[in-house]
């Protein structure tokens, strides 16, 4: 019985790696990399790559920031294009394909991460609630925190008065 578990285990394992092998050598040879990975709006973005071989020119486009040309780099085999990406461009994962002849065709993805806009509003203080026009002072939470501790010293010694009576 423990045989025949294992040997269903085994087909199941080499079954998964036949059905993934055609995608893998389908796969063009070459590297993609993209500089910064994750980049912010406004930001000039590098992208280098070795899939083009021995071309000396390419071309590329980005969802968030258009066309831009491929041209050979500091390195024999490695062709780099650079674009800003636009102020306006939203947060979350841009497309970035690059073609070469005669068919090459590569598709990576990156980052853009949103820029706050204004100040944030963090913690306690008075300048958290001041547009809004609430009315209250800007030291009522520390008026509130007085009254609590004052609260808690009232308390406290009057356990320790009725303490000190029942134990005498």
């Amino acid at each position: 019985m423990r045989l025949a578990r294992t040997g269903i285990q085994l087909a199941l394992v080499l079954s998964a790696l036949a059905l993934s092998a055609p995608s893998a050598v389908a796969a063009p040879a070459g590297d993609v990399r993209v500089n910064p990975g994750k980049a912010a709006p406004g930001t000039t973005v590098t992208v280098s790559t070795t899939a083009c071989g021995t071309e000396t020119y390419g071309k590329g486009e980005s969802v968030a920031a258009g066309k831009f040309h491929l041209l050979p780099g500091d390195r024999k085999g490695v062709l780099v294009g650079r674009f800003t990406l636009p102020l306006d461009a939203a947060s979350g994962t841009d497309t970035v394909t690059l073609k070469c002849p005669p068919r090459i065709q590569q598709t990576v993805t990156y980052q853009i991460s949103g820029r706050p806009n204004g100040a944030v509003e963090a913690g306690f203080g008075w300048a958290a609630g001041a547009d809004e026009g609430g009315g209250s002072s800007p030291y009522a939470l520390g008026a509130l925190l007085l009254g609590g501790a004052a609260a808690g010293a009232v308390v406290r010694t009057r356990r320790r008065a009725i303490a000190a009576r029942n134990s005498g």
